[in-house]
């Protein structure tokens, strides 16, 4: 019977020839030296991959190479390990390789394992302990100190059991990967199978992915379906994060395919030059990096030249941390939370090492205001996938996120974002503006603000007015659509701004005219109201009132604020009263006759075609009439055509 697979890989470390081969070969019975030239130089130099079955569980075990030539082919294994063997090799002790590679491990944040103390057959136990000793020595203040140091000899097999046991019991610590994320598999091989094409080979870093699926070739930008699975060498219909896998897809093509490749979920990852990181360079190199400095980056299997630029000081030293940006020479593709080694080109050696919080469009302005905390603020969240979404969130450019935007920018599965959304929603963090579109409570609270503040700003300038109007505010607010509409219906819903006339008012607000004001709009308003249909013009009452044009204009504004008087075309206003009894005019003659010819309209108001053409315009627009030609018929309902 098969043993049950978990998506967890662990790998070997250590300095050349200390034994990592062979005793992977002791646990697994392959042969990760699988090239010609291994075979000749008696070492690895590639990436081996073997299954391996421990207490029941089959796992994936990566053997990197040991030669500080091939570090960048080891930094490529590390980056998929769950857990690590550090290698050790009795008769030799800690090595330089031995260092850089505990040190590129902890860079990439490994953070469980055991130290294998392999070839005691070539020491005497005195020696042995000795080593032992400065291998804990050599371990304290690691992320390995503790850990299990197991004596075993992959020629005579002593100590085998105890190395087995120990392993057994570092599986039952190690938690899988999550695989809710999108499938990303960074590409260690490619190559051709007989009868089946390209097959693409590595441990993918996120998500999961199923025969069938969809997936697309970067940089190449090439679409494909997985046509077949591989996991551990056995057919599956899936494979996971964490899994040594290869993929079958046949419309790519080998040939064009590199070591740093990526095969992804359409519509996720392009390639991008600047990202915004975390860095820590290691304490016992002494080294320091100025702005502008070229590095090595290898982050996953990719490996390119970068530039590196302080967010802080103009220079980060051995033993400093901080934030940076990363220009990459040629554009690559990572996510957040990827991590990542440096090493410098002269001389070469790993400096340090950290942790991708997201790509940027341009490189950041690091002496703006708020630019650094809000980095500070995104590498926080950037650990913990809720905190992420809810940073994207409150961090939309429009002020709001579609799930969609969210699932994108997050690297998360449509389903899982919106999932994320709603258990921020059920916690009160986040609003939902619309279907599918959210808010967060902080940037709904400071638009909620602007907004109140602006209204009672106009109240305080304009407290004859009955509101301010919703396009106006909406421009002085300078929100989006679809924000300005979902803030102002949630304050209207909790009543702190009310709508009156078409305009917005604070709920507790009350008009107050100055007297003069008072009077003027009395005399206007008696005006229009005694000169039913054949209202007033603006030279009429600047002559009546004895005020200005531009006060009298005032007034009419406030009067068609109130609804008092109504605007039926540009420059041509009615009181209210004449506007209703106008159309209880239409629709009595409606109840007796099927039509209307317009010359006869200004005989039913006994006005003139000067008010009373416009006055059927406008009840052609709010859908009291329809016109024929020059002929009104009452509204009827669509798809009705009257009888000519």
């Amino acid at each position: 019977m098969p043993s049950a697979q978990v998506n967890v890989t662990l790998g070997t470390a250590g300095h050349i020839d200390h034994g990592k081969t062979a005793l992977v070969k002791c646990l697994t019975g392959c042969d990760t030296d699988r090239l010609k030239a291994e075979k000749e130089r008696g070492m690895s130099i590639d990436l081996g991959f073997a299954p391996c079955t421990i207490a029941g569980v089959e796992v994936g075990i990566v053997d990197v190479p040991g030669h500080e030539n091939f570090i960048k082919t080891m930094v490529a294994g590390a980056n998929g390990m769950d857990a690590v063997v550090l290698v050790v090799a009795a008769d030799d002790g800690v090595m330089p390789q031995t260092r850089e590679h505990l040190d590129i491990l902890t860079l990439l944040g490994v953070q469980q394992g055991l130290v294998a103390l392999t070839k005691i057959d070539r020491v005497e136990p005195d020696h042995l302990e000795l080593v032992r000793i400065d291998i804990e020595g050599f371990l304290q203040g690691t992320f390995l100190e503790g850990a299990a140091i197991v004596p075993v000899s992959s020629v005579t097999g002593e100590g085998f059991e105890h190395f087995y046991e120990a392993l057994a019991a570092l599986l039952r610590a190690i938690r899988p990967k999550p695989i809710d994320g999108v499938f990303r598999l960074p590409l260690d091989r490619a190559f051709s199978a007989k009868g089946h094409g390209t097959v693409v080979a590595g441990v993918p870093v996120s998500g999961s992915a199923r025969v069938d699926d969809e997936v697309v070739l970067l940089p190449h930008g090439k679409a494909g379906r997985i046509r077949a699975i591989e996991v551990y060498g056995r057919s599956s219909d899936t494979v996971m994060a964490g899994q040594c896998a290869a993929l079958n897809v046949r419309d790519f093509d080998h040939r064009s395919i590199s070591r740093g490749n990526t095969v992804t979920v359409p519509g996720y990852f392009a390639l991008q030059p600047w990202y915004a990181c975390s860095l820590r360079l290691l304490p016992h190199k002494d080294v320091s990096l100025k702005n502008g400095a070229v590095v090595k980056l290898h982050t996953g299997t990719t490996e390119v030249s970068a530039a590196i630029y302080a967010m802080k000081a103009d220079q980060l030293r051995s033993g400093e941390d901080g934030l940076v940006q990363i220009r990459t020479n040629t554009p690559i593709v990572a996510g957040p939370g990827d991590r990542f080694i440096l090493r410098t080109l002269s001389p070469i050696q790993t400096v340090g090492g950290g942790m991708i919080i997201e790509t940027i469009p341009r490189k950041l302005k690091r002496n703006h205001p708020h630019v650094y905390e809000d980095l500070q603020e995104r590498a926080q969240a950037v650990v913990a996938e809720d905190r992420f979404v809810e940073y994207c969130v409150k961090t939309a450019q429009s002020g709001a996120a579609s799930t969609a935007e969210l699932a994108i920018r997050a690297k998360l599965p449509l389903s899982r974002a919106r999932d994320v959304v709603t258990a921020m929603i059920g916690q009160g963090k986040v609003i939902a503006l619309a279907p599918g579109t959210f808010m967060h409570r902080d940037t709904a609270a400071d638009a909620c603000r602007r907004i109140l503040a602006l209204v009672a700003d106009f109240h305080r300038q304009s407290p004859e007015r009955v509101g301010i109007a919703t396009d106006q505010l909406r421009a002085d607010a300078q929100l989006d659509k679809n924000v300005y509409d979902g803030m102002i219906a949630l304050l209207t819903a909790e009543r702190r701004l009310v709508e009156r006339n078409g305009r917005l008012a604070a709920s507790e607000h009350r008009v107050a005219f100055r007297a003069e004001d008072s009077e003027h709009i009395a005399v206007i308003e008696a005006m229009f109201r005694q000169q039913t249909f054949h209202p007033p013009g603006l030279d009429e009452v600047v002559q009546k009132t004895g005020a200005t044009a531009a006060t009298v204009q005032r007034h009419l504004g406030i009067l068609r604020e109130y609804g008092t008087l109504v605007q039926v075309a540009d420059g041509l206003l009615f009181h209210h009263e004449a506007v209703d009894r106008a159309r209880d005019i239409l629709s009595d003659f409606f109840g007796r006759e099927e039509k209307l010819e317009s010359v006869r309209f200004k005989y039913l108001l006994d006005t003139t075609r000067k008010f009373a053409l416009p006055l059927l315009d406008y009840f052609d627009r709010v859908g009291v009439t329809r016109r024929v030609g020059n002929t009104r018929y009452a509204k009827t309902p669509p798809g009705h055509t009257p009888a000519s």
